[in-house]
């Protein structure tokens, strides 16, 4: 039996290390903020568009990422998303100008279906009892994932700031936001080496009616005993096979009447994972911990604690979700979440900014630090008053390069409470409804439409991502901090009470189980 579990693990280790991939993806950008910023010129909404470009990829990638899995397999399917990641990592680092970066960071977004899909390939080849730790793996290799980036940033940044050595011959501090993207390029092409040992879903090899080639696959991963319960209750599953292989079909069971109660928790929990704004957070960590007055290599330092925070609460979501319930915990996290971002909202909202002196000594530029004195020992009540009125005297670009420095000097606020509500919330959400909706998706829907049924919630929960990254910048600067976190914290509440209403538990249930229990509502 060991030697099954040990297959099991192994292969879900291998899938899930596109979850790696994604993470570090996703937070190596945070990195390069300022300098594509500076670089290429960005607007607000410019550099929106390049960070969020992966998240409007992944809308288009998603609708045929669904197709392509049931039309060639989940094996064949990752193996291309992994060529993807290696092209974007590739281009990106190598991009000549803003729309080339944009462009194959769009790229990047069409392998950004990875997720849904280790989820998927990984529910279908877990035993009961340990699918939710397995499906949490990709999870616990996202947040490692980050918590890598942080740290390749991190040292990237510090080479830049030493005279000589490798960070000059190498050509870091004149490249350095090209570096942070290339070192993703490794890693993605080690995924797609491994991707060729893992093998084929059994469940889709049923679907198929592959029932030789799925007896050989399940021989690897649970014991001969086994096998023909497994097959029969993917047939069970699959009901009436033949109606199910359109996608509209498929689309259509979706929205189905005895489907209602699903559609609700799926749409639900795929609009509030990313509503809570986790994706505004890990995606832009160091400009959030600028707004604190914290300066550049202090953010960067400050953001290695979100990847740590990520992983430990991630281990601890792995460790518990099959004891505890998902429910439970997932109702827990979103009220810890509320908590922590109410936390954040009121550190914003009862901040002050001054001008003083000393703050206009540390600018070298003697005409901008001029500019400024009109503003020396003006109180301003808000951090959107304050940049605001640092453009207005000093104009867009002037006060690009020079408002983080400024926020450092003249923030006055509980720069300590903000601190803990952002780890607080890191670690709830990783704690609760990050790995928990992959869990869920991989457990709620019939086989027959998983195919289609994980990829389009995953459309749902991408498009709300694209959103809250596109126009975080813009938000940041016209909203500001206490404003973004109380609408964050708001969207929460509200999914709470429909995931309070409607969630059935669904640990240590076999598939057509937690159907059954689903669709009896």
């Amino acid at each position: 039996m060991e030697r099954h579990k040990n297959r099991a693990f192994t292969y879900a280790i291998i899938v899930a290390i596109g979850g790696f991939i994604f993470g570090l993806d996703a937070a190596l950008i945070s990195g390069t903020v300022n300098f594509i910023t500076n670089e290429f010129g960005l607007t607000d909404l410019e550099l929106g568009t390049a960070v969020s470009a992966p998240a409007l990829g992944v809308l288009l990638a998603l609708p045929f990422a669904g197709y392509a899995c049931n039309q060639f397999g989940r094996k064949r399917t990752l193996q291309i998303v992994a060529v993807l990641y290696l092209f974007s990592a590739i281009t990106s680092a190598l991009a000549p100008n803003y729309w080339t970066l944009v462009i194959a960071r769009f790229i990047g977004g069409l392998a950004f279906s990875s997720i849904s899909l280790a989820s998927m390939y990984i529910g279908e080849i877990a035993p009961p009892k340990l699918r939710g730790k397995l499906v949490s793996m990709t999870q616990i290799n996202i947040v490692v994932g980050l918590s890598t980036a942080y740290f390749i940033n991190y040292i990237i940044l510090q080479a830049v700031g030493v005279n000589g050595g490798w960070a000059e011959s190498w050509g870091v501090a004149e490249h350095t936001w090209r570096w942070m993207l290339a070192s993703e390029i490794l890693p993605a092409l080690v995924w797609l080496v491994l991707l060729f040992f893992i093998p084929e879903s059994p469940a889709w090899l049923v679907y198929n009616s592959r029932i030789a080639d799925a007896k050989r696959t399940l021989m690897k991963i649970i014991p001969s005993n086994e096998i023909d319960e497994y097959i029969q209750e993917t047939l069970n599953g699959l009901g009436k096979a033949d109606e199910k292989r359109s996608m509209w079909a498929q689309l259509r069971e979706i929205f189905s009447r005895p489907m209602r109660n699903i559609l609700i928790i799926a749409t639900t929990i795929a609009i509030v994972q990313q509503s809570t704004g986790i994706n505004a957070i890990l995606f832009y960590a160091p400009t959030v911990f600028e707004q604190l007055g914290l300066g550049t290599d202090a953010a960067f330092a400050q953001a290695i604690w979100i990847g740590l925070t990520s992983v430990v609460f991630t281990i601890l979501a792995i460790l518990l979700i099959d004891k505890i319930g998902r429910k439970p915990m997932i109702i827990f996290g979103m009220v810890w979440i509320i908590i922590s971002l109410g936390m954040c909202s009121y550190g914003f909202k009862s901040a002050r900014y001054t001008i003083t002196k000393d703050a206009i000594a540390e600018i070298t530029n003697v005409e901008t630090g001029g500019k400024l004195n009109v503003l020396i020992g003006k109180e301003f009540n808000s951090d959107t008053d304050f940049k605001n009125a640092i453009k207005k005297v000093l104009g867009e670009e002037e006060a690009r390069n020079y408002t983080s420095l400024l926020l450092e000097e003249a923030a006055d606020l509980n720069a300590t409470l903000i601190l803990i509500g952002l780890l607080s919330f890191i670690a709830a959400f990783h704690f609760s409804v990050g790995p928990i909706m992959w869990v869920l998706f991989s457990e709620i829907f019939p086989i027959s439409i998983r195919g289609v049924a994980i990829p389009f919630f995953t459309i749902i929960t991408s498009l709300t991502n694209y959103v809250v990254q596109q126009f975080f910048p813009w938000q940041l600067a016209t909203m500001g901090g206490s404003a973004i976190f109380l609408f964050y914290a708001t969207t929460v509440a509200i999914g709470l009470i429909i995931i309070w209403r409607y969630l059935e538990e669904t640990k240590n249930r076999s598939i057509e189980e937690i159907q059954l229990a689903m669709l009896k509502k």
